[in-house]
């Protein structure tokens, strides 16, 4: 049977000491090292970093202008591309203007037609004056008549009393007094007559006064240019013109054309959108910030950019604008459910406008989508 011997190498104390003293030494750095880490830390987040908040969910956005028709008719030519560089008021569509055009002229011609009405009731005022100057002129002559009538038929009265006194004695003949009887009647059935004749024109000067005064109510306090027929047919010409104006659809904004969806020949109706128009010195931030971050976030506050396009070569300077009102979940097309027992609690981001330099934006041009960095300067708030 053989024997194994373990011999254990013998070791330097001195050595494992000077080890032990180095390792303690690189330790004790190493904490110092990252005490003055956590100091440097410290301080830098409770000197800078507590006055700035920050995220990368930021995107370049615009009030965009839909271009749409506002009269129905087909698309004879199309003067822009898509890309393209316009300036409010420069023609993008022209539309067929035919229907347009007849339209105007059938409301000129309306006009032209109440200017002519409005004409011929000024002057029927002049002859219906003259009727009822002539109607008052032959009331007059009834008038006379009848006090003519009057007297010959109180002369035929007090003639046929006297000889119907006279006639017993006998010094009046019968046929005398027959004469004075129908001469008596004669005039009474006059004096009928005239009154009769002044009932007729006084009816007659009443129906001129009426046509007189209906056809005065219609240019009374009126000129050619306020007659309310007049006005209703201008307002149809202007309404024609308009239409035929709109025939050449026109940019409302300046800014570039995106989204272009339509074509020559093209049938055209209002409100259907052939191009949107993004105003691109007009842009503006909309970050998302998480809930948490906001706690300090004020109006007009100073805000510091970089986009993703230009890299961090390129910094935008711009401020809070505004809050939205809701969070994105909230608006979303479909909101969701927290009240169902699945709930799991998401921090939420709430969408923040921020206005940019518009002198920044000429020297470096966004467009609407891009990817921005923002970080907001809380240190005044």
């Amino acid at each position: 049977m053989s024997e194994t011997i373990s011999e254990t190498p013998d070791v330097d104390p001195a050595l494992t000491a000077s080890r032990k003293a180095k390792r303690k030494v690189w330790l004790t750095r190493l904490a110092i090292a990252l005490a003055v880490i956590a100091i440097g830390w410290g301080a830098w987040y409770g000197l800078v970093a507590r006055n700035y908040v920050s995220t990368d969910n930021a995107y370049v956005n615009a009030q965009m202008a839909q271009v749409t028709p506002l009269i129905a008719a087909p698309a004879v030519e199309v003067l822009v591309k898509d890309t393209q560089q316009v300036k409010a008021g420069d023609v993008l569509v022209r539309l067929e203007q035919a229907d347009a055009r007849a339209a105007l002229a059938a409301a000129e011609a309306e006009l032209a037609a109440a200017r002519r009405r409005f004409r011929q009731s000024v002057a029927n005022n002049s002859a219906l004056a003259a009727q009822v100057d002539t109607s008052s002129a032959g009331l007059v002559q009834v008038q006379a008549q009848y006090r003519t009538a009057l007297a010959e038929h109180e002369k035929a009265r007090i003639d046929l009393r006297r000889r119907e006194s006279a006639a017993p004695s006998g010094a009046v003949s019968g046929e005398e007094l027959t004469q004075a009887r129908k001469a008596y009647a004669t005039t009474l059935a006059a004096l009928d007559a005239a009154r009769g004749a002044i009932d007729q024109a006084g009816a007659s000067r009443r129906a001129a006064q009426g046509q007189l005064a209906a056809n005065d109510a219609l240019v009374r306090g009126s000129s050619e240019e306020t007659d309310p027929a007049v006005l209703a047919a201008k307002a149809r010409r202007d309404s024609a013109q308009l239409d035929l104006d709109r025939t050449e659809i026109r940019a409302p904004i300046d800014g570039v054309v995106s989204r272009l969806q339509v074509q020559v020949g093209q049938r055209l109706n209002p409100g259907q959108t052939i191009m949107v128009i993004v105003p691109l010195t007009k842009v503006y931030v909309e970050a998302n910030f998480k809930e948490g971050q906001l706690r300090r976030v004020r109006l007009g506050m100073p805000a510091s950019l970089t986009a993703d396009l230009y890299g961090s070569d390129v910094t935008y300077h711009g401020k809070v604008a505004g809050f939205s009102g809701g969070t994105g979940a909230s608006m979303a097309v479909i909101p969701a459910q927290n009240a169902t027992g699945n709930w799991i609690k998401v921090v939420q981001r709430l969408p923040i406008r921020i206005e940019l330099d518009p002198e920044e934006l000429k020297r470096h041009p966004l467009r609407v989508g891009l990817s921005m960095e923002v970080e907001i300067d809380v240190s005044g708030g």
